[in-house]
């Protein structure tokens, strides 16, 4: 099976088609969003329906910190991130909203797990960004690999035989293999707003069978989706970031 895994979308249009449509030409077999459908941009019923439409055909959806917090607390949110926040609340509809509570926090499919932040503490919301990190990560989760977005950039652990994890770097375009019996932890980078100083757009393929992972990149018009943001009235530096991938 080809799993393609998409994460914090953060509702940003332009780069959820342009991450699909690329993902179509490769070839999938499963789709997997894994959370932060919505949060900074300014098409967040967009970025629903479509995640949603996937779902009704079988697709993995789970749930993020952002979409938790549109109806529940953000306070461990900053104020830009509030601010998005508060005027999406008012672009989505009860069924939108009530899609996004509905969310599980976490996937199992064979031996990967899937998980918006990291599996020790699903919704703690705890950034998985170094090597202690990522060994609770891989420690806690079920499966042999896992999954996690959250950190908006990709990144690639393996517990290697003295118990710790050890990071390698992810290769954009290139299988790497992610040999059995070891654990492997791969964070898959940002769809809609990526912090890795490429303003394009993130996702991963994962063969099944082959245990390989794909890191791909994909060019798409930022400018547009900053220009929404604009339009919107949002805070300006959500517009920067999208064109300085920060």
């Amino acid at each position: 099976m080809r799993l393609a895994l998409l994460s914090d979308i953060h509702a940003n249009r332009e780069g959820l088609d342009a991450c699909l449509a690329d993902a179509r030409r490769r070839g999938y077999d499963r789709l997997a969003f894994l959370g932060d459908i919505v949060g900074y941009g300014a098409d967040p019923a967009a970025a629903i329906e479509t995640v949603r439409a996937e779902v009704g055909k079988g697709a993995i959806a789970l749930l993020g910190n952002h979409d938790a917090a549109i109806d529940g607390d953000d306070s461990n949110l900053n104020r830009v991130a509030r601010a998005a926040l508060a005027w999406q609340r008012t672009q989505l509809s009860a069924e939108q909203r009530a899609f996004l509570r509905e969310l599980p926090l976490t996937a199992e499919l064979d031996d990967v797990t899937m998980v918006h932040a990291t599996a020790c503490a699903p919704r703690g919301w705890e950034y998985v960004l170094d090597n202690d990190s990522a060994e609770r990560c891989i420690r806690a989760s079920e499966g042999r690999v896992t999954f996690c977005g959250h950190v908006h950039a990709p990144a690639l652990w393996l517990l290697a035989h003295n118990g710790t994890a050890q990071p390698h770097r992810p290769a954009i375009g290139l299988a790497t293999p992610l040999s059995a019996p070891r654990r492997w932890l791969a964070v898959i980078g940002s769809v809609g707003q990526p912090r890795d100083h490429s303003p394009a757009a993130g996702y991963a393929i994962f063969d099944t069978e082959l245990s390989e992972i794909t890191f791909l990149r994909v060019p798409y018009d930022c400018e547009a989706a900053a220009r929404k943001i604009l339009a919107a009235g949002l805070p300006e530096n959500l517009a920067l970031r999208l064109m300085q991938g920060q």
